[in-house]
């Protein structure tokens, strides 16, 4: 079944909440609604499963000592939980989703600091901010199947097309935007003359600004925007030209989470500092309102 995000994330003390909608193949006996959200609580170390109709929270399922991400699998039976620690930690928590209780844990070492999460092609992918890296997980095999370091300080939020051909990610710290694409390695450029033609990962850096942490990627795929959290300005990346395009003085300041809408004709932008939520139009790329929805 479908996995159908919502992706809205709130703040509330020292409550981080990670919403996400997922399909359930099945229910439990206390009956999980067919979407439901997941939050996660670094306070109390759980994750929450609520209705998000009545917002009544089903159950709560204990998780590490320092939760930061959270992402359902695609058939909706389990959710992986990424137990940060600043860079320091180096676990995924597996959840069962149906049964409502911890599978087990995901030891990433040498991959440290696990924090953005996605799940394409039955693989849980993710960023490892303390090692520079990225890093993937094949439940069927159980094992950490591929890894790739991006040489960027704090590799933050994690984005893989469905395709899993090409992967995204805002390196925090060193104000970058990594575009990592599958090629097909032929001799001549970048393979000596008479090698086997291959596949590498190949890795273009677009600068942008200290700070850029929340990115999200056009439903097109043509485009990429993040903001930053210093300076307050969004950038818009062509991702075909791999190029920066635009540069908007949003002044979003403490900008954490940026999400297109599934029409692709908004942009909405969190923010820490402020407490506001920013809502610009994709095509003119001109701001619409701010909602204040506090802190």
């Amino acid at each position: 079944m479908k996995n159908l995000k919502c992706d809205t994330f709130l703040i509330a003390g020292q409550v981080f909440l990670v919403a996400l909608i997922y399909s359930a193949t099945e229910c439990s006996a206390q009956s999980i609604p067919h979407q439901s959200l997941l939050a996660l609580s670094k306070t109390n170390h759980t994750l929450a499963i609520v209705d998000p109709v009545s917002l009544k929270v089903i159950t709560r399922i204990p998780v590490g000592e320092d939760p930061h991400e959270v992402i359902a699998s695609s058939d909706g039976r389990t959710a992986y939980v990424s137990i940060y620690g600043g860079g320091s930690l180096h676990e995924l928590n597996v959840i069962d989703l149906v049964a409502q209780k911890p599978l087990f844990n995901i030891d990433t070492r040498p991959l440290f600091g696990p924090h953005g999460l996605t799940f394409v092609n039955g693989k849980a992918w993710f960023s490892a901010e303390g090692s520079k890296a990225i890093g993937r997980y094949d439940p069927a095999t159980a094992k950490l199947d591929w890894s790739m370091g991006t040489g960027q300080d704090r590799t933050h939020m994690i984005f893989v097309t469905a395709d899993g051909k090409k992967i995204y990610t805002t390196n925090v710290s060193s104000g970058t935007v990594s575009i990592i694409t599958d090629t097909l390695i032929l001799p001549g450029k970048f393979a000596p003359p008479g090698t086997r033609p291959r596949e590498d990962w190949l890795q273009t850096v677009v600068p942008v600004s200290r700070g850029s942490e929340g990115f999200d990627v056009s439903p097109d795929g043509s485009e990429l925007w993040t903001a930053s959290s210093e300076d307050g300005r969004i950038f818009v990346i062509d991702l075909l030209a791999k190029k920066l395009t635009a540069t908007i003085d949003a002044k979003v300041l403490g900008a954490n989470r940026l999400k297109f809408t599934p029409d692709g004709r908004l942009v909405f932008i969190s923010s820490l500092q402020s407490g506001n939520l920013t809502i610009y139009d994709a095509r003119s790329r001109k701001e619409m309102k701010r909602i204040k929805i506090d802190r």
